[in-house]
């Protein structure tokens, strides 16, 4: 039987159009609660997502990745397409217990000013990737092996659904403590606009709290 190598750029967009700089600046002083809640309860990624680390935050454009699952070479594609600041949102195709993601791949990720990680699978390495300080965003720790199918068809910057939610090319991800919520682009100064405002309402809310009165009057609860 004949191999045949999977040609990359056959299923790869180079050329994206990313959220701006300036809405990525204003995003990145906002929770991703405020966020998902203001855009009218937009983009939560599931709850398993969380930061390997706790301090850890990102916000950027996504860069896509659709992955084969228990492969990992559309991961290393990734890294040599994106562009600084951009956030790796990572489909792997349901195989979760695979360590996607390590030491070797955050070197690379963080000396090309990359802004973070978010993979619906598991990584490794864990007490390092908190070390090296890049922001990875994950179901969880998994010491499992991944292989490279140079045949195995996958996508860079195609639109991924990661839970219920479909996380496009150059759409703004924001993550931290709490998990992950991806903004549709054409969106995103809207919403940031609007999580803006609310942090501001929610000030005033915990002034009038602090000084006796209760959520039951505050709200007009009854």
């Amino acid at each position: 039987m004949t191999f045949r190598e999977h040609d990359p750029a056959t299923t790869t967009r180079r050329d994206i159009d990313r959220v701006s700089a300036a809405v990525v600046a204003a995003a990145r002083a906002l929770p991703t609660a405020t966020l998902h809640e203001a855009g009218g309860k937009v983009g939560a990624l599931p709850s398993i997502i969380k930061p390997v680390a706790a301090a850890f935050r990102c916000c950027g454009p996504a860069l896509t990745v659709h992955s084969p699952g228990g492969d990992n070479l559309w991961l290393h594609r990734a890294l040599d397409t994106a562009q600084p600041g951009d956030v790796l949102v990572v489909h792997v195709s349901g195989a979760y217990e695979h360590g996607y993601w390590g030491e070797i791949m955050t070197t690379m990720a963080k000396a090309r000013g990359l802004a973070g990680l978010v993979i619906d699978g598991c990584v490794r390495d864990g007490v390092l990737l908190e070390q090296i300080g890049f922001p990875v965003f994950a179901r969880g720790l998994c010491i499992r092996g991944t292989g490279k199918d140079y045949g195995a068809i996958g996508w860079l910057n195609a639109p991924v659904l990661i839970g219920d939610v479909t996380v496009s090319a150059g759409d703004l991800v924001v993550g931290d403590a709490d998990g992950v919520v991806a903004v549709p682009r054409l969106r995103a100064a809207e919403v940031v606009a609007k999580s803006q405002q609310r942090e501001r309402d929610e000030a005033a809310i915990l002034k009038r709290l602090q000084a006796g009165e209760s959520t039951m009057q505050v709200y007009g609860f009854h």
